[in-house]
Order: structure tokens, then sequence, then C-alpha cells
């Protein structure tokens, strides 16, 4: 499943390491809201917290930019 354009603006955020406050707070949108993409994005790329979420992400950054420096 991917990711929403929402969801990737808090991941980006969960690896700055915000909490779901500052989260909340740098995007104009509540905790709670927070928290459903929080767990929106665990379940998407099935990992278990929220550190492996970020490093799930980093990895597949890295692999699009290694695949494209092969083209």
């Amino acid at each position: 499943m991917e990711l929403t354009a929402r969801e990737i603006e808090v991941l980006k955020q969960i690896k700055l390491g915000h909490s779901n406050k500052k989260i909340a707070e740098n995007l104009g949108i509540s905790k709670h809201t927070v928290k459903a993409h929080v767990g929106s994005i665990l379940f998407k790329l099935g990992v278990k917290n929220r550190l492996l979420a970020a490093m799930y992400h980093g990895l597949l950054i890295i692999f699009y930019i290694l695949s494209s420096d092969m083209i």
C-alpha cells in the first residue's frame, strides 16, 4: 500500500525525532490525527514502531537513489 502525501509528511517528522505533539504543531493538525496517521503508516509499512518506520523509509530513499544511478 502506498502512503498518502500527509502520511509522508508525518513520517518525515518522525524521522526528525518529533513527538506526536510536535508533529501536530508543525503540521497544524490535532494530536489525535497524528496518532491516526502514525497507526496507518505502521500498518502500511508492516512495522511495529516509529523507529522501524523511519528506518524503512530511509532505506527506500537509499534504494531509489542507488537504482536511479544504475540506469
